[in-house]
């Protein structure tokens, strides 16, 4: 199973607030850890949203608003993609994260939907397809 663990923002990340050399320490330290026993597929710390952008689809509409965005709460700051046997180990995983005792925070955890979950409507012309652009990524990230 894999989940993408979602770090939310705070005022600290949207201001642009870097982490101090123990944090990034303790970070790295976390990191590895997961590396090391295979359960990191990947992950990234995000810029603040002031340097980002949505876009809105409405009908056949396309609207871009420029960052920041107002609600610090359910902005991302970064994230950790893991492949782990259940949401109990996911949780445990999580749990471990190095957050320093005088910061408040809150990380989700989802569950990555696989072929499988799509059942007939995921034709094996659509997984061939998924496959072969899988691969293709991960050529263009050598």
């Amino acid at each position: 199973m894999r989940f993408m663990i979602i770090l939310k923002s705070d005022q600290n990340t949207e201001a642009g607030v870097m982490p101090t050399e123990q944090e990034l320490t303790d970070m790295g330290n976390y990191n590895e850890e997961l590396v090391k026993v295979g359960v990191m597929l990947a992950g990234e710390g995000l810029q603040p949203s002031f340097k980002g952008a949505r876009v809105r689809f409405s009908g056949g509409n396309r609207t871009v608003t420029d960052g920041p965005f107002s609600e610090t709460k359910e902005l991302i700051a970064g994230f950790w993609l893991i492949q782990v046997k259940s949401l109990d180990e996911a949780v445990e995983w999580v749990k471990r994260v190095p957050i320093s005792a005088d910061q408040e925070t809150e990380i989700e955890i989802r569950q990555v939907f696989e072929a499988e979950d799509f059942g007939d409507e995921y034709t094996p012309e659509l997984r061939e397809q998924e496959d072969r652009l899988r691969a293709q990524s991960e050529l263009n990230q050598q």
